[in-house]
């Protein structure tokens, strides 16, 4: 590309964000749905451009962060916890089994139920996808302090059904 095209796309860059800047969001502006909404949409695509090697959706990270922190625990548990039906669950959790990061063994203290632990290989995935998971939560966060990020997730957990 040409110095004279660059210069003509920037120029062309700058007066979209202008013109998006000067738009007006009506009632969206005193929705927090709208505002969640796009920060939502912000973060899966942050995720996904810092995880998409790793072959990870956000919905099996917090399955294997889960493991990781109750060893042991079982589905309906799980589950719960995070907020996902048990049919998502279970294909999520053959997904993770197959890839060799958990797996499933009965429970000892209910036969209906299997108890969920972190391979070996789950283990070193996780601390192998540390590094890029800090990297993308930095860039969520670029415009908080320390404080304002805590408030915030101290926040959205009051909105978050227990």
């Amino acid at each position: 590309m040409t110095e004279k095209a660059i210069l003509r796309s920037r120029g062309a860059e700058e007066a979209d964000e202008r013109v998006e800047a000067e738009l007006s969001r009506g009632r969206l502006e005193g929705l927090l749905g709208y505002f969640l909404r796009r920060a939502d949409v912000f973060t899966f695509q942050s995720f996904n451009a810092h995880m998409a090697e790793d072959r990870i959706s956000p919905g099996q990270l917090g399955v294997l962060l889960m493991c990781e922190a109750n060893a042991g625990i079982n589905q309906t548990r799980l589950g719960k916890a995070l907020g996902i039906d048990r049919s998502t669950l279970v294909a999520m959790i053959d997904l993770l089994e197959g890839r060799g990061l958990v797996t499933r063994t009965p429970s000892t203290v209910d036969r209906r139920s299997h108890a969920l632990k972190l391979t070996r290989q789950g283990e070193a995935f996780l601390k192998a996808l540390q590094p890029r998971l800090m990297r993308h939560e930095a860039e969520i966060a670029r415009n908080l302090s320390a404080a304002e990020r805590r408030q915030l997730m101290d926040l959205l957990g009051r909105i978050t059904p227990a």
